[in-house]
């Protein structure tokens, strides 16, 4: 499971009544190699960048710090962390402005707000450390919780009702698919043989019955053997993958020419994606065997990396939420064709 900050003090980052606060030093990932993609962008005049998943605010603010004249948007469809986001970007003023909403309604935030095109973009998938670190929300495995895993807590249904409620075959494709888990079949058996018991509520009694599912030999690699199941069940309560396949072009397209984007990815899914989207803009779509070809099928995009860069093992040390992070990034170079 990945988070995108790391919080070294999180007892810190509490106010009296317990409440999470905005004032936490949070550590994004990749940091500076984002701004440095993202920076002769946003060095521009009026330049916009928008931050498509705004998180606890930590690319924000310093994208904001950084480039003194950038107006920054910042999206999430997560309420409690634009309340945190919006305390740590306070002292940037009207420069930001949160949002409320997923980040594939990017064409709808840019016209509500009047804003044709943008310099930058920037993704940052995933699961925010708020919701891996608040344990009532299910996310992480390592401790009991509610089974909810929703970003958005004030629409769609939670993980315990997709686990409950879908046909066999229905959570048999979104484990292998969502979580590339070759074990699904025998994962699913146990699923449907103990909610017929007892409806699942709890990621604890989940996780407890994948241990006893999985054989000796695929519990010996890769980690936690609940990982694959509660990061397809999350895709899924999310539409994660859906949107992110609406999201990434949209993005491309908001982009002025020498608009830049970055998208950090945490699972071959997402990057895989990522991937395909950069590559077919930054491709000629010229029919084979043309001498010159014509400006309406030229490249659109210039790529900015050799395929995903990776956290430094620095990083990785100091921030082991880092260590699944790709990171890919493009650069407008053209207008769509006519």
């Amino acid at each position: 499971m990945q988070g995108r900050e790391a919080h070294p003090h999180q007892d810190r980052d509490r106010d009296e009544d317990g409440r999470r606060t905005g004032r936490g030093r949070h550590v994004p990932v990749m940091l500076q190699r984002c701004l440095d993609l993202l920076g002769p962008a946003l060095a521009l005049p009026s330049a916009t960048v928008v931050d498509c998943t705004l998180g606890l605010g930590g690319h924000s603010e310093a994208l904001l710090a950084a480039f003194p004249e950038v107006r920054l948007i910042g999206l999430d469809r997560d309420k409690e962390a634009l309340r945190l986001a919006g305390e740590r970007l306070a002292p940037f003023g009207e420069r930001a402005t949160l949002v409320h909403a997923v980040y594939d309604e990017l064409p709808d935030v840019l016209d509500r707000l009047g804003v044709p095109r943008v310099q930058g973009v920037l993704f940052d998938l995933g699961v925010s450390s708020l919701q891996l670190d608040e344990a009532d929300r299910g996310f992480a495995y390592a401790q009991d919780a509610p089974l909810d895993m929703r970003m958005d807590q004030s629409s769609g249904i939670g993980a315990a009702e997709v686990l409950n409620t879908y046909p066999p075959g229905e959570l048999v494709r979104i484990l292998r698919s969502y979580g590339e888990e070759k074990q699904a079949k025998r994962i699913v058996s146990a699923v449907v043989r103990e909610r017929e018991k007892e409806p699942f509520s709890t990621s604890g009694r989940l996780v407890e019955l994948i241990r006893e599912a999985l054989p000796q030999a695929a519990k010996r690699t890769g980690g936690n053997p609940a990982k694959r199941t509660f990061q397809a069940l999350r895709i899924e309560v999310n539409g994660e993958l859906a949107v992110l396949e609406r999201a990434v072009p949209a993005a491309v397209r908001a982009l002025a020419v020498g608009g830049r984007i970055a998208v950090l990815s945490y699972h071959s899914l997402e990057d895989r994606l990522v991937k395909q989207v950069l590559a077919a803009g930054a491709a000629s779509t010229a029919p084979p065997g043309l001498p010159v070809v014509p400006e309406r099928y030229q490249p659109r995009l210039r790529l900015l990396t050799r395929g995903a860069e990776l956290p430094s093992e620095n990083e990785v040390a100091d921030n082991r939420r880092a260590a699944p992070a790709r990171l890919r990034g493009a650069e407008r170079i053209r207008e769509e064709a006519g």
